[in-house]
Order: structure tokens, then sequence, then C-alpha cells
């Protein structure tokens, strides 16, 4: 089986769409030797924020000497971003192999009449199958979609992790704040620690499963803190923030983090709690080892800062209401009142309507263009929402070419909205505008 096979072999079951439940994964892992019982996993979920803490507690392993897998969805260009061992993608011949291996398992189990695995259940049998292949000493894994029946919850992991909870998935996890936080606490296993920086209602859904499972709970803002945080720019010229943690018992630890945001900080603070957690069970996860780990992740497409043909531009995934607020609390944070010109995509899903509201200025310029999806919103019809400052384009890169067109020296230009849209506007920045991202 070739790469090209192997992707258009999973495409095949997109047409499976989403369907929750542990029954499909369990008996396909089950034919495979159940690979995700051969390492320590770390669990994560969270409305938002979840990738970003999955790249921060894997890169602290492998800054730690452990080797590590990651895996986290979706992939922003291609498929081998979602499985990783210490920081490198899984090649695309590694990648069909193991596809390979996964498909004769399918296909035993549809001759046995058992119903087929979606899409994202292969993928995370891959990811398992892949990652014992590798002799990794751990593997953090990101949840797909809330938790309690999401295709990752088969592992008892050392330290589960919920990072956030606010409104999205509704058609699948619930109406209510409380209702997603019950899907996210899902992942609370009997006795292991959890660590999260939910509040509100959702707070009081996570500490009483909790409590039912008799796992420690660790909370953002009581349990840890962030005391400080300042931006600063680096020899380089790169922007960073510089974090004071606390945490209970009153240990305290500086911190340098290159992802930007005060939403990036509770991140950070809710991974190294969590790699603090580790470090107590494993010798080799030091203090020393997690500020190296922290300094030097990368996890692209989260408020990232480019230069392209001498412009600025800021590449953001928000795509629902709490994360569109982030992204404009962090824009005024750096940027100020600067203008802006924005790419935007979003999916049928989500709730537009106010990430429409929230999101954009008066004097805003936009262009609209469809995420590469099926499940795309109309350009047109956002656009018609927004009003006259919004035009439309055929495709996310068309759109940033006519967007980079008006965005002054004095303005920002922002791609913001679905995930699904970054592949085509970083294939379009490295070349067309010979950016590094």
């Amino acid at each position: 089986m070739t790469y090209e096979e192997a992707i258009c072999y999973l495409e095949n079951a997109c047409t499976f769409g989403i369907k929750p439940g542990l029954m499909r994964i369990h008996e396909l892992l089950e034919r495979l030797g159940n690979p995700q019982n051969r390492y320590k996993t770390v669990h994560i979920t969270g409305t938002n924020g979840k990738g970003s803490v999955t790249a921060l507690i894997a890169n602290g392993l492998t800054a730690a000497g452990r080797k590590t897998g990651r895996y986290t969805s979706p992939h922003l260009e291609a498929y081998t971003e979602r499985m990783s061992v210490d920081g490198r993608e899984i090649s695309r011949e590694d990648f069909a192999a193991v596809t390979e291996k996964i498909s004769r398992a399918v296909e035993a189990m549809k001759a046995a009449g058992t119903e087929q695995p979606t899409e994202f259940e292969m993928l995370t049998a891959m990811a398992f199958l892949y990652f014992a292949e590798q002799d990794v000493a751990y593997a953090v894994i990101e949840v797909g979609m809330g938790g309690l029946l999401d295709s990752t919850n088969v592992i008892l992991p050392v330290v589960s992790v919920i990072t956030n909870v606010a409104l999205d998935h509704t058609a699948y996890c619930g109406t209510t704040v409380e209702e997603i936080a019950r899907h996210k606490a899902g992942i609370i296993k009997d006795g292991v620690p959890v660590i999260t920086a939910a509040d509100g209602a959702a707070l009081d859904t996570v500490a009483e499963r909790a409590a039912a499972k008799g796992a420690p709970l660790c909370v953002l803002g009581k349990d840890i803190a962030v005391t400080r945080r300042s931006l600063e720019k680096t020899a380089a010229g790169e922007l960073v923030q510089h974090l004071r943690l606390r945490f209970t018992g009153g240990k305290e630890t500086n911190l340098e983090l290159p992802l930007l945001g005060a939403h990036q900080a509770d991140n950070c603070a809710v991974a190294a709690a969590a790699l603090q957690y580790i470090g107590t069970v494993d010798a080799a996860v030091t203090d020393r080892a997690v500020r190296e780990g922290i300094r030097t992740v990368s996890w692209p497409g989260r408020f990232q800062v480019v230069r392209a043909g001498g412009k600025t531009v800021v590449i953001d995934g928000a795509h629902n209401p709490a994360g569109i607020e982030t992204f404009c609390r962090t824009f005024d944070e750096v940027f100020g009142e600067m203008k802006r010109v924005f790419i935007f995509s979003v999916l049928a899903d989500k709730e537009y309507r106010a990430v429409i509201k929230r999101l954009f200025r008066s004097d805003d310029k936009v262009f609209c263009a469809p995420a590469p999806s099926p499940r795309t919103a109309d350009p047109a019809l956002i656009a018609g929402l927004i009003g006259p400052r919004a035009a439309t384009a055929s495709s996310p890169a068309k759109a940033l070419v006519q967007a980079l067109t008006v965005t002054g020296a004095d303005a920002v230009c922002c791609v913001v909205g679905s995930l699904y849209m970054q592949g085509d506007i970083r294939r379009c920045l490295r070349q067309q505008y010979a950016a590094s991202v």
C-alpha cells in the first residue's frame, strides 16, 4: 500500500461519518493485540487548548529523555501530522505500512459482520499501533471530540487533563455546559489524577465525576496559578511570554513560553501541573526538563505570527465563540488597535452568528472563503451576515492573495476560523510569499 492508497482507504471511511461509541474501536484494537497497553499514556480533552496542552506535555516528556508519541487532530496539511514521536511526524512510508496493517483488521471485522470503523477510529488505532512499534515510553493522546464516547477513551492514563469546557459540538455532546462537561469528564478513570482549567458549573460536573472515581483533582486558579505574566521579545526579535507559576504547597517556577496569549499561559500551567505529577513517579521528568520542553514547544496555527511579502500575518484556528473571544483578547494584547484584514472560513455546524458578532470590528475588511470540507458554510451567506465590508473568494488561498493586496503597513492580515483551511493558506504562504510556516 502506498501513502496515496492509504489516504484513499481512510477517506473512504468518511462516508460513515461521526459515530460515537467504543464497541468498534475495542474490537479493532483487540484484533491488533491492544497496542495501547504497551506504554504509559496521558489523556487530554477540553473545548479549546487541548492541542496546545498535548504539545506542551509531549515536548516536556521528550526533553526529559523519554521517547514520546503524540496523537492530535485535525491535521493542517497532511495526515502524517497527527502522529509523531519526539516531535518527528510519522513518515509517509510508515503511515502507509501501519494503514495496511489496520486495513487487514478492519476487513476481518467486516467479514465477521461487525460494523465498519470510522476514519477517526482507524486513525486512533493506527497511532496506538505505531507508538507500540516505535517502543515509546509515553504517548500523549488528544481526544477527538467530547471524551466519554471518543475512540481514544480506551486507555488507562497516568494523568488526565480537561483544559476547559464551553459550548461546541452541541449536536453530539449536549446543548448545555453541564452536558458537555459530563462528556469531557468521561475520560476520568478510577484513581487517576485529573488536572483541569474548567470553572463554574463545568468544574462542578468535573469535580463530581472525579470524586466518584476517587481521582485526585488539581484545579487551575486553586491548586496551580499563573501569578505573573509578561510579553517580551527575544534577541531574535520573536515575542514570548515569561510566566511565574505557583503550585500547591508554595512551590514556584519561572517559564518561557513561545505560545502567545493569556489562554496559552493557562494551558501552560495545566501542562506544567500534569508534568509535575508525572515527575513524582518518574524521576527523569525534572523541573529543568519541564522548563526546556515548554521553552522549545511549537504548535502551528494557534495565533501564529509570520511575515509574508513584508506584511504581518496571524494564523489562528479559533472557530467557536470561546475561541474567538480568546483570539480577540490576544490580538488586542499583541497588536492593540492596528487595522485588520481577515480571511474567514467556518463550518456550517458552528455557531457562526455568535462568532461574527464578536470577531469583527466595524472597520475590518473581510474575505470569506469556503473551508475545504463538505461541512463548510456558504461564503456568500457568511459575507451577507457580515455586511458590505465583506467579500467572497473561491478558496482560502485566493482570499489570502486578495487580503494581502489590501493590507497596509499599519494593518495585520488575520487568518481565522476553521482549521481545515490552514493547509491551503500555509501552502500559499510558502509558495507565493516564501514565508516560514
